[in-house]
């Protein structure tokens, strides 16, 4: 099969061709950096998978698979991105990419993933799954709970929580208590830990 890796830093895309070079199944394997470039591509040759970075300096990844599709490119779009934030991943989604991944993943995943989309399957960081799967237990808590939790995860005790929202502490407690039944959760630690690494990606509460 025929590859393309688009990418807007030279050094990324240089890297991830030389690795995509010794798989024996990949033929060749063509670069661009932007939009123009890659549609070219993509239309005067037969590319069965393109690994697509989603910001691409002043565009966007996003932008270049719809207008791929809408002129019926028959090519399999791997999204490849650092951002874990829920809403690029929904919107990939909407496009009907095959695969998204994370930068940070090891070649040998990038590969398999790439096998996987030759297949005709979906593949999904297991990473961005859990952080969406986290935000859909999430949205199971009312307005008040949600501010309540980002507070727990700020550091502060019950009474400065119940100072700050203008409710008693009592209040509190007992929405930290439903809180932690919702989430699943057993202690206000995890909650800490749960609500922050949520807002650490840049997802909505």
């Amino acid at each position: 099969m025929n590859v393309i890796v688009v990418d807007d830093h030279p050094l990324v895309r240089v890297g991830l061709s030389s690795a995509l070079k010794l798989e024996k199944n990949i033929e060749k394997i063509y670069e661009a950096s932007n939009i123009q470039d890659t549609i070219k591509i993509l239309t005067m040759n037969k590319i069965e998978i393109a690994i697509v970075d989603l910001r691409l300096a002043n565009e966007s990844g996003l932008e270049l698979i719809r207008i791929a599709k809408n002129k019926n490119i028959e090519t399999k779009f791997i999204v490849l991105t650092s951002s874990l934030n829920r809403e690029d991943f929904e919107r990939a989604k909407d496009l009907d990419v095959d695969g998204y991944l994370l930068k940070d993943a090891y070649i040998e995943d990038i590969i398999y993933a790439i096998h996987v989309v030759e297949r005709g399957k979906k593949f999904y960081s297991q990473e961005i799954l859990n952080i969406n799967f986290e935000n859909n237990f999430l949205n199971t808590l009312t307005e008040r709970e949600k501010e309540i939790l980002i507070e727990i995860g700020k550091g502060l005790s019950n009474i400065e929580i119940a100072q700050k929202l203008f409710i008693s502490e009592n209040t509190v407690k007992k929405h930290i208590t439903n809180i932690l039944a919702k989430l699943n959760l057993k202690h206000r630690t995890e909650a800490a830990l749960y609500i922050n690494n949520i807002l650490k990606f840049g997802n909505a509460v």
